[in-house]
């Protein structure tokens, strides 16, 4: 479970958190957002209603920030999946920093894959006390 968790993590974190880094570089040299087919507007939602136009550099530092977000994100992931048990705690405790981009930015995929990370670390989390009771004097240390 733990190796899936990362893997979740890093797959959202590849579609989402890099994702933003282009729309940021179309919306500083535009002006505004991309749309995917004129269906919608990327990263379009609450945030870039209140910032666009005269404060579009604003929501640019909110693009960014995000990656960076999901890059510290998948940090965690890499720590969880070594066996960290702190990669474990800050993979879930991270989750409500992210969710405020998922909101701000109006992306409903994340929420469910928030969701599905949350499930795959509590359920990892279990292996934890296994592997502790398994482990000789010598391999603690």
């Amino acid at each position: 479970m733990r190796r899936a968790a990362a893997v979740t993590t890093w797959v959202y974190a590849a579609g989402f958190g890099l994702s933003a880094l282009p729309v940021a570089k179309h919306l500083n040299d535009k002006g505004y957002l991309p749309s995917f087919r004129d269906w919608f507007t990327l990263f379009g939602g609450p945030w870039s209603n209140r910032f666009a136009g005269h404060e579009s550099e604003t929501l640019v530092a909110l693009l960014i920030a995000f990656f960076l977000v999901t890059l510290v994100a998948s940090v965690f992931a890499w720590m969880f999946w070594r066996g960290s048990e702190l990669g474990a705690a800050l993979s879930l405790a991270w989750l409500p920093v992210e969710a405020v981009f998922w909101y701000g930015f109006a992306l409903p995929l994340p929420w469910l894959i928030g969701v599905l990370r949350a499930v795959l670390v509590a359920l990892a989390w279990k292996s934890f006390g296994a592997e502790r009771a398994t482990r000789t004097p010598a391999e603690s240390a």
